[in-house]
């Protein structure tokens, strides 16, 4: 449907027929009819697509619209979701029928209960149920995000999708089906009645006790000789091969990764570092297996023909394919100093460098060489329950997080960490120091050397794609691959996304940016998928990080170079919300303390508004109350 919306808005922006719209010189979207099409109002993918076409013509400063109480000002949005509760009820009735033991039928509230506007969880029979009350409509889904089970009536509901509170995964808040990540599965959704003033929900009890579904896959079909190759077992990857299932195609699907491991959760690597490869893997080796998934671990992709449409692998294998997905990651960057490949140096990359540097860390003096956020991670791991002897972080800045979140911020989080007995110094390593092949010290450029049993480095990543030379596939000159806004490369039929692409960021009118964030790869991966089947999706997700230390979680929306940051709530006692500005446009917001003020500002940015420092300086909790 996408695609059929991109194709009819390029012929009205040439002046040919199928759609009352124009555009302006910047490509604004003035105007988007749906009925000039001819399809009837169950498309509700193009009705989304034609209020984002609005909002995209409304994107000057300042938000109007409002996500915490399922506002937003699209007066068709009733339509959209009247035609989701329709889409939707098949698989409600399918997940609450069977056996009679096997669902529950009961009375969860009275219609007066409920919010008018909103969302609110119910108990039923000892399990939760969550109701949401948008533009007169009611629907039941699962009450936790399918990702760390964030309770999701905290988080933000705006034009009919619920944004987790805690990482920013979106759902749809009538089918329950999983819009953007981190999290891989999808909500139950129930039946919901209302009798006489009462609410009833029937739901499966199996549904009510795992809160969450896996989307179903297609199967292989031997016929069907199309092969597409996946290169990259991260985030992206995972994504793309089980997204491409789940969308329906039944052609050979070939995932390669260097890794000998499953797809896994990356980012707990720097958050737990004692948690081993099965604790932390995405999917099981079955779930491969019964999606007709052929797995290629532990083997690199050496080279790719685009003239020929192959990749030579590791293993002396030649996969010969019709469409390409490349999503290799990043290599760890390395010091390159004297010293640096001494054992008792280490990277965090994988299960196995996160669990040495915690197994090795004990009676030690560690020191952390990087204080962005995985120096910042691993630090904050080694100070926590004696860990390390002792833990000292070397950065280029004069504050960690610096050139990221800025000096007041990165200075209390400093101070947060210091409280807790790590150090920090603000130089240059020159070497790092060794005797008898054991690691001594650590020499700065200040002349001071530090004594240290142990290095654990964090200086950023660079793209995986020398393999990638000779083959055609336009990178720019840092080394990452420059994809357009459907993740399709320079070379038609080959995709790339994640921490290797150069992409058109929406916030910022398609500008090329690379972030190597979790959330962002994941959707890559998704958006990838459904490239390569044909549907014409543009990219359209909003950047949501999240960083752990001692017990508290800071997350971060948006995107972009900042000249300001105006700091409202209470810094001291690490509860603070952190807009950062742009002339006068919030580019970005940090919280801590104060969800779900950046679930609500990726909803807003989201819808192509921003909040402007006027509004900011006018009332600093804004963000809270979108």
């Amino acid at each position: 449907m996408a695609f059929l919306l991109r194709q009819v808005l390029r012929a009205g922006a040439s002046g040919g027929r199928g759609i009352a719209g124009s555009f302006n010189r910047g490509g604004d979207i003035l105007s988007c009819g749906i009925e000039s099409l001819g399809l009837n109002h169950g498309n509700h993918t193009l009705r989304r697509w034609c209020h984002w076409a609005r909002t995209r013509a409304s994107r000057r400063m300042g938000a109007t619209a409002s996500c915490g109480n399922g506002g937003g000002n699209d007066s068709d949005y009733g339509d959209v979701i009247e035609d989701r509760r329709r889409m939707s009820s098949a698989s409600g009735r399918t997940s609450a029928s069977g056996n009679s033991n096997d669902v529950i039928e009961a009375v969860v509230c009275r219609q007066d209960d409920l919010p008018e506007e909103g969302m609110k969880s119910f108990d039923i029979e000892g399990g939760k149920v969550l109701l949401v009350n948008q533009k007169g409509f009611l629907s039941a889904i699962g009450t936790k995000c399918t990702h760390s089970g964030a309770p999701l009536e905290t988080g933000a509901l705006c034009e009919g999708r619920i944004r987790c509170p805690w990482h920013g995964a979106c759902f749809d808040a009538v089918t329950g089906d999983i819009e953007d990540y981190p999290g891989l599965d999808s909500l139950p959704k129930y039946e919901v009645n209302v009798e006489d003033g009462n609410v009833k929900v029937r739901a499966s009890r199996a549904l009510l006790a795992a809160d969450k579904r896996v989307k179903p896959m297609a199967n292989r079909d031997p016929e069907n000789e199309t092969t597409f190759v996946i290169i990259g077992g991260g985030a992206a990857g995972a994504t793309c091969i089980e997204k491409l299932r789940q969308e329906g195609f039944t052609g050979r699907l070939v995932l390669v990764s260097q890794e000998n491991l499953l797809p896994y959760n990356r980012p707990k690597l720097s958050k737990a570092m004692d948690l081993t490869a099965d604790k932390i893997s995405l999917r099981t080796q079955q779930f491969y297996e019964s999606a007709d998934i052929e797995l290629r671990l532990g083997t690199a992709a050496v080279s790719v023909d685009t003239v020929s449409s192959k990749v030579q692998l590791s293993n002396n294998e030649e996969l010969t394919f019709d469409k390409l997905f490349i999503a290799t990651g990043g290599k760890p960057r390395r010091l390159g100093v004297p010293g640096g490949y001494l054992s008792g140096v280490f990277v965090v990359r994988s299960p196995d460098d996160a669990n040495a540097v915690a197994a090795d860390a004990a009676g030690k003096k560690v020191v952390v060489v990087g204080s962005s956020f995985i120096g910042m991670e691993v630090a904050s791991y080694l100070a926590s329950n004696d860990h390390a002897e002792s833990v000292t972080v070397i950065g280029s800045t004069s504050v960690p997080y610096e050139n990221s979140l800025g000096v007041e911020v990165g200075g209390r989080i400093q101070q947060l960490f210091e409280e807790q007995g790590v150090k920090f110094i603000t130089a240059g390593v020159t070497e790092i120091v060794g005797d008898g092949g054991k690691i001594t010290g650590v020499s700065l450029d200040n002349e001071e050397t530090i004594e240290a049993d142990m290095v654990v480095t964090g200086v950023g990543v660079v793209p995986d794609t020398d393999f990638l030379s000779g083959s055609g596939i336009t990178r720019n000159e840092r080394g990452y691959v420059e994809v357009n806004e459907f993740l399709e490369t320079s070379v038609p039929n080959i995709y790339c996304g994640g921490d290797i692409v150069s992409f058109p960021l929406l916030l910022h009118d398609g500008a090329l940016v690379s972030i190597g964030h979790w959330q962002v790869a994941l959707g890559h991966g998704a958006y990838a998928a459904r490239n390569m089947l044909g549907q014409g999706v543009p990219l359209r997700s909003v950047p949501f990080f999240w960083t752990v230390f001692f017990g508290k979680s800071l997350r971060y929306t948006g995107h972009g170079k900042y000249d300001e940051v105006i700091i409202t709530g209470d810094l001291e006692n690490l509860s603070f919300m952190a807009y950062y500005v742009e002339g006068d446009r919030v580019v970005a917001l940090a919280t801590l303390g104060k969800d779900p003020a950046a679930a609500k500002y990726a909803e807003l940015l989201n819808q192509g508004q921003f909040l402007t420092k006027s509004q900011v300086e006018e009332d600093g909790e804004v963000a809270l109350k979108l």
